[in-house]
């Protein structure tokens, strides 16, 4: 497409050439002066009273004081428009992007440029409660879809000037926006630039969600455990941002990815930062438990019936035993038939409406489960057992998607190999955990390599005064998190505020390197 021409028609004709979908509108009349001007914009994302408030009306009053028709310039036009984002632009394909991202082009006759105003308002939801990160005591907000929302979630948060966005575009067809936002001075330079470089080099047609994306920065395709980390709830975002990682925030998802991300984070909470730390300490325990009952349960329900009897305390081993007499099923295939029952009732409590859900919750738990014991197909021990596995996996949300696919390994190994099987998987995916890394930052950290001043907020949660540091795993520039001062407000002659470090004083990375 050639560049404009001072002819207006000309240069709509040439537009709408492109545009030419029903929804992109023209908006044409007259400034004060005499000059023909016209609008085109999408339908549907634009605020139609503030474009009319902040454009066409004081165009229309440019020269009426003079009375006289004279020809409209470009610094008039400048002078004149009261919109905050206003930019000039000559190359037709950037208006036309500009129009489709939601905001107004104003075409002039006389001259040959565009001025592109940002009066875009896309439809959005109200900022409410994530449904994936509901917790009893901290904030309540959650992102939504768009993007700009989210921003200034975080900016309110974090008030500070270190806080940079950049701003990038991934999406042959879709062109969604992406903001890649971390601290200065904090953050590791080199996980930003991979990052950037990564969103970068996507080459695809549409982007729905930032999952597309989450997909494009792990290090391998095809892995049960994730590389980034996810959160719906800006708090939690916000301090991630501190401890030194980089986020990304993509238009249309309300979820948002960070990195690097470390395997335990599966299994905190954000409410354990809420609550004492002996609390938080026993919460985190008992979701590290409930995620091993989950996975082994049924494999060791089904290792002791086949190989291993002596697993079960002789009264326990005679109470399963009576249980199961007469089942035409095998252990392992019973099992894998609840474990694959469970799944479907998943799927369908998801998919179905909202006001059929308690009912297939009753029919499926209740009816369909009572009649299977009855009519002699399963046993009650292994509906019980698949019920607990079920519910203990579900105290991780975050791990539910890796476990259901653990649990069904486990499960193959235990049927077919015994308690050699569980075993050997078991080394095998301690092994992976302990070779897998994203971003330089290993998956088992600060265990595995051990950090031991990282430990203070893994398994067991020290209190807010204790974690004076950021985490040294994630190579921050600047280490000081909390200054130390005594109870009388002065400070100590320990460690140093970010203020007075100044975020260049040379510090251990936690692996032996130094960073500035």
């Amino acid at each position: 497409m050639e560049n404009l021409t001072e002819k207006l028609e000309e240069n709509i004709r040439a537009l709408k050439g492109v545009l030419a979908s029903e929804d992109i509108l023209v908006y044409t009349f007259r400034a004060g002066c005499g000059t023909d001007c016209a609008i085109l914009y999408a339908d549907g994302i634009v605020d139609k009273a503030v474009l009319g408030d902040l454009a066409a009306r004081p165009l229309a009053e440019i020269g009426k004081k003079e009375g006289g028709r004279a020809a409209l310039t470009e610094k008039a036009v400048r002078e004149s428009l009261l919109f905050p984002e206003v930019k000039e632009l000559t190359a037709p394909e950037e208006m036309c992007r500009e129009v489709l991202d939601g905001n107004c082009l104003l075409l002039a006759d006389g001259i040959a440029e565009g001025f592109v105003v940002g009066a875009k308002k896309p439809p959005v939801r109200a900022v409410a409660e994530p449904p994936t990160g509901v917790a009893v005591k901290g904030p309540r907000e959650g992102f939504i879809e768009d993007v700009k929302t989210n921003m200034s979630l975080v900016r309110k948060r974090l008030k500070s000037p270190a806080l940079r966005f950049e701003m990038l575009k991934a999406g042959r067809r879709s062109e969604t926006n992406i903001a890649v936002c971390w601290l200065e001075g904090i953050a590791d330079a080199d996980v930003r630039e991979e990052v950037s470089r990564k969103i970068g080099a996507i080459d695809i047609d549409y982007i729905p969600d930032s999952s597309y994306i989450a997909d494009f920065l792990s290090p391998e395709k095809h892995s049960v455990f994730r590389r980034v980390g996810t959160t719906e709830k800006p708090d939690v975002f916000a301090a991630k941002l501190a401890e030194g990682r980089v986020g990304i925030l993509v238009d249309g998802s309300p979820i948002a990815l960070t990195a690097p991300f470390l395997f335990l984070e599966d299994l905190q909470s954000a409410e354990d930062y809420y609550v004492s730390p002996f609390m938080a300490s026993v919460f985190r325990a008992i979701r590290f438990f409930a995620a091993l009952v989950s996975l082994l349960l049924p494999a060791f329900y089904v290792c002791s019936q086949l190989f291993k009897t002596q697993l079960l305390p002789l009264g326990l081993t005679l109470t399963i035993a009576s249980g199961i007499q007469g089942l035409p099923l095998s252990p392992s295939m019973e099992m894998f038939l609840l474990l694959l029952v469970l799944e479907v009732l998943k799927e369908a409590s998801i998919r179905m409406p909202r006001y059929v859900g308690m009912s297939l919750s009753v029919v499926g738990a209740l009816v369909l489960g009572e009649a299977a014991v009855s009519a002699g197909f399963v046993s009650t021990p292994a509906i019980i057992i698949v019920a607990f596995s079920g519910i203990c996996l579900y105290t991780v949300p975050d791990f539910v998607e890796a476990g259901s696919i653990l649990r069904w390994l486990y499960l193959l190994v235990a049927g077919s190999l015994g308690p050699f099987g569980i075993v050997l998987l078991s080394a095998f995916l301690l092994y992976y955990l302990l070779s897998a890394e994203a971003f330089g930052t290993p998956l088992l950290a600060p265990f595995s390599p051990l950090v031991p001043h990282d430990l203070k907020d893994s398994v067991v949660k020290y209190g807010i005064q204790s974690l004076t540091e950021r985490p040294r795993i994630f190579r921050p520039k600047n280490r000081v998190r909390l200054s130390a001062k005594n109870p009388c407000g002065e400070k100590g002659k320990g460690k140093k505020s970010d203020a007075e470090k100044g975020g260049s004083e040379k510090t251990d990375d936690g692996q032996g390197g130094k960073t500035r």
